[in-house]
């Protein structure tokens, strides 16, 4: 298992790593320009990180950019396409990650599940949602 890019046409709808991905070396999945940034930073032992803060760069970002991290359980995810059409069901097991960055989704719990969320925020409340028919 690996990692897996779901697309319709040109458009990534969401990459999907499983929990057996462990790689080797420093590794960004995503290109510079997607809204979230998402890879693995692989370091030696005694490695340090010198103190650092993060400017306060301003970012004009449309959208909300998901990533989902399978703490326990087992889910199924629909990904849809355009016109609310199924592009593709997937089922994420403990440890797996996703990354949803364009176009529906919807969830089914196939066992009791603990999920991290990690979005862009703020969050507006019922203005950020539209639901599908």
């Amino acid at each position: 298992m690996g990692i897996e890019w779901i697309k319709e046409g040109q458009r990534v709808a969401a990459i999907i790593i499983s929990a057996e991905y462990l790689p080797d070396k420093t590794e960004f999945i995503t290109p510079d320009d997607y809204k979230q940034q998402f890879g693995f930073i692989v370091y030696e032992k005694g490695k340090t990180i010198a103190p650092h803060l993060h400017r306060p760069v301003k970012r004009n970002i449309t959208g909300t950019p998901e990533t989902l991290i399978i703490k326990r359980g087992k889910v199924r995810v629909k990904l849809y396409a355009e016109g609310n059409k199924i592009l593709a069901t997937r089922e994420l097991n403990e440890g797996d990650i996703i990354l949803l960055i364009e176009g529906g989704h919807s969830f089914e719990m196939l066992e009791d599940a603990i999920i991290l969320e990690i979005k862009q925020g703020p969050y507006m409340g019922i203005e950020d949602k539209e639901y599908l028919a």
